[in-house]
């Protein structure tokens, strides 16, 4: 009798797990059928218009793991993009060897150290799901009291935006602060920072490749406004290079 009814229990667990385990399936199928639905839709864009937005669904998908994978693709940009960003940090503040992201691995690298003997006056990185024209994430130089590890990343708002030219080439840098730091977080646009520190800015990207033989032209400051708008522009590009890139 016992016997029987462990039999009966078993066939009973059984049924149960095997009825989930086709709902899950079905449920994952859905998923993927609703996911190329919004692909088309984010990818049809045929008019010429401004670079279409990636749909939130798409990024959530990518981001279904414990912990980022990729710095560049798998963190968020963060809620309050684009005025406040997530900024993953390449290069502490006082340092002289430029590390760089390894976009093929996601790892920091080495890129080489500065010829000069200067070193970065603030935190240097990136914004995350952001691209540039040069096909890099978009520069960020934050300013803040500590320096940051390789490989960290933060919370920064962008008070400002830095034109500059680098060997004939577009590379602006948005200027910001560390959201998180009380010392800086009540800056909200790059004019209410004092002299000196803007002139320690532009004199460092002015100089660090000059023993490189290397020209690079800094251009007057740009409000917040001007940044906030780079970034909103870099998002919608990265949102263009990822639906090519899953079409392919």
């Amino acid at each position: 009798m016992k016997l029987r009814m462990s039999l009966e229990a078993y066939v009973v667990l059984q049924s149960f797990f095997l009825s989930f385990l086709l709902f899950i399936i079905a449920l994952f199928l859905y998923d993927l059928y609703e996911m190329s639905n919004h692909l088309g839709t984010a990818g049809s864009n045929n008019s010429g218009g401004p670079p279409v937005a990636l749909n939130e669904r798409i990024l959530s998908s990518m981001s279904h793991r414990s912990v980022a994978a990729h710095p560049w693709h798998d963190l968020e940009i963060g809620p309050g993009a684009p005025a406040v960003c997530n900024c993953v940090v390449e290069i502490g503040k006082g340092g002289k060897v430029k590390y760089e992201l390894d976009k093929a691995s996601g790892l920091i690298k080495v890129d080489r150290v500065l010829y000069s003997s200067v070193v970065y006056p603030h935190n240097y990185g990136f914004i995350p799901r952001t691209i540039c024209e040069d096909s890099d994430p978009m520069d960020v130089l934050v300013l803040m009291q500590e320096p940051v590890l390789p490989g960290s990343f933060l919370r920064c708002r962008a008070i400002g935006l830095m034109p500059m030219i680098d060997q004939g080439e577009k590379d602006d840098k948005i200027i910001a602060v560390c959201a998180d730091d009380p010392e800086f977080r009540h800056y909200k646009d790059i004019k209410e920072l004092p002299p000196h520190r803007l002139a320690e800015i532009r004199r460092f990207f002015e100089d660090y490749k000059k023993n490189e033989n290397k020209k690079v032209d800094v251009e007057d400051f740009l409000p917040a406004e001007a940044a906030i708008e780079a970034i909103k522009y870099s998002m919608d590009l990265y949102a263009s290079y990822i639906v090519e890139s899953l079409r392919q």
